[in-house]
């Protein structure tokens, strides 16, 4: 796709093949150079030959189209994933860099020797994960498809490296806890009820409910299409909230009941937060004054969410038992997801649709409680 648009940067005029230097700046210096030091990194890429008519060429028609082709190409995948793909080019090119080789064109040899790095390194850096090593692979043939050259992860040199890491390094993937019913009451008991203490109880409070992701929850619009930006909306009616959300696996909708009581309600919470801030439009969860007194007009970044998560979990006192660096390591924003799968009492496929998972096994890896042998199928067998 980067080929394809560097195609169209010149598209005013018949286009030759060029090239196109793109700075990269590897995002992991502390890995890799003890000193810390940091170069730009070239990779050059050859931009595909192009013929216009003449009535087009330099008309200037052709400008539109191509900033919102980069905009329809951005937005195909999501931010966070952009992000991360672009951090894993970066560490490999700067990899490659520091071996004396290219990452342009792909080597499934060299490829094979830096998996090899990061499971095992040689230098002061840390081993990584299996599942990250498979997440890098993954940004890796992303970004080589996007730079016109496919990778065949089969290949062997690729292949039998990874399975050779997955057998001896895998281990059980580590999981955030679930918040639990005592936990969130808990946990929004140490909110004020200033604009700051609103907002945030209603953002606990609808994601638990709703069962959602953070970046679910700040892309909420109050009102249809009414942002760029916007991530899907809320519409409040007599019995409840109905969210639309353009989630990871397309569009649906979220129903969020009322609560038994208003302390403990998430429509309620929500209508709070919206009448005392007075969002009538755009953004629902946005940032507020200094003194909590006035709500701004800036999105919440996603990252508030996790943060909110973890503070009001040590102000509650969950988990008091264990230092307060492992508590905080226990409890992301995916703790809010794997609660409402761990405590609805309800059928699986009711929970499974609220979440938005496309198997009921996936709904399975989120349901997870801490009082285990809560269902004894030992005596249900008559033993």
């Amino acid at each position: 796709m980067l080929e394809y648009m560097n195609s169209l940067t010149n598209s005013s005029t018949k286009i030759e093949k060029s090239d196109t230097p793109e700075a990269e700046t590897s995002s992991s210096a502390s890995h890799d150079a003890p000193n810390g030091n940091e170069r730009d990194e070239k990779v050059t890429l050859d931009g595909a030959s192009i013929a216009l008519p003449s009535h087009v060429a330099g008309s200037g028609t052709l400008d539109r189209l191509v900033e919102n082709a980069r905009d329809y190409a951005k937005a195909s995948t999501a931010e966070n994933t952009n992000k991360a793909y672009a951090a894993d080019w970066k560490h490999f090119a700067r990899w490659c860099r520091l071996k004396g080789t290219d990452p342009l064109p792909p080597s499934p040899e060299m490829i094979g020797l830096y998996l090899t790095d990061l499971a095992a390194p040689t230098g002061p850096s840390p081993a990584l994960s299996v599942s990250t090593i498979d997440r890098r692979l993954s940004g890796l043939a992303w970004n080589y498809a996007q730079r016109g050259f496919p990778l065949d992860r089969k290949d062997r040199h690729i292949a039998t490296v990874l399975a050779g890491i997955k057998r001896k390094h895998a281990r059980p993937p580590v999981q955030k806890e679930a918040i639990l019913p005592e936990d969130i009451l808990a946990m929004v008991a140490t909110l004020g009820f200033d604009l700051r203490g609103l907002r945030d109880r209603a953002i606990l409070l609808l994601g638990y409910a709703g069962g959602l992701r953070r970046s679910e929850i700040v892309s909420l619009d109050h009102g249809k299409d009414v942002t760029p930006d916007s991530g899907g909306w809320v519409e409040i009616l007599e019995d409840g909230a109905v969210l639309t959300l353009n989630a990871k696996t397309g569009w649906r909708e979220v129903e969020i009941g009322r609560g038994s009581t208003d302390q403990t309600c998430p429509v309620h919470a929500l209508e709070r937060w919206l009448h005392f801030a007075k969002i009538d439009f755009g953004p629902v969860f946005v940032g507020t004054s200094r003194d909590g007194k006035k709500a701004l007009e800036t999105r919440l970044n996603d990252k508030h969410v996790a943060r909110l998560i973890k503070r009001t979990v040590l102000d509650a006192g969950i988990r008091s038992e264990l230092p307060e660096k492992e508590r905080l390591a226990l409890f992301s924003g995916h703790s809010l997801r794997a609660g409402l799968a761990s405590s609805a009492e309800v059928d699986e496929r009711y929970v499974q649709k609220q979440l938005g998972h496309a198997s009921a096994e996936m709904t399975r890896r989120y349901q997870r409680r801490r009082d285990r042998f809560r269902v004894n199928l030992t005596k249900a067998a008559g033993l």
